[in-house]
């Protein structure tokens, strides 16, 4: 039954088939297309800025800086926090899955935006 109606369609479409008449407009749009230089051009500066940063980052002992500063900014973002929640008697726990799902939905966020 499945090979009748694909038949039946194949052949409406095949009778009724009509051309769209372009008016220039595929030309137009290559037009308005960017240049393959440009393209090159700015892949190329990317490139550069990425290494730039890179050797900047390690000229300036980058990674010495984040080993000393993030755990301390870690220890007194989450030391804050703790406090607040036994001011405000919220479970820690409560505030872990919250600041998951907060990280869940971040991450989701910079996804759709790539």
């Amino acid at each position: 039954m499945m090979d009748d109606n694909d038949k039946l369609l194949e052949r409406f479409f095949a009778e009724n088939k009509q051309e769209v008449t372009d008016n220039g407009f595929s030309r137009r749009v290559m037009q308005h297309l960017p240049d393959n230089r440009r393209v090159l051009l700015s892949r190329l500066w990317s490139a550069v800025g990425g290494v730039l940063a890179l050797v900047l980052f390690l000229a300036f002992d980058g990674l010495q800086l984040l080993t000393l500063y993030i755990p301390e900014l870690v220890r007194e973002t989450f030391g804050f926090l703790l406090e607040q929640s036994a001011e405000a008697q919220v479970d820690p726990c409560t505030l872990l899955v919250a600041g998951l799902i907060l990280l869940y939905f971040g991450y989701k966020k910079v996804l759709s935006l790539a």
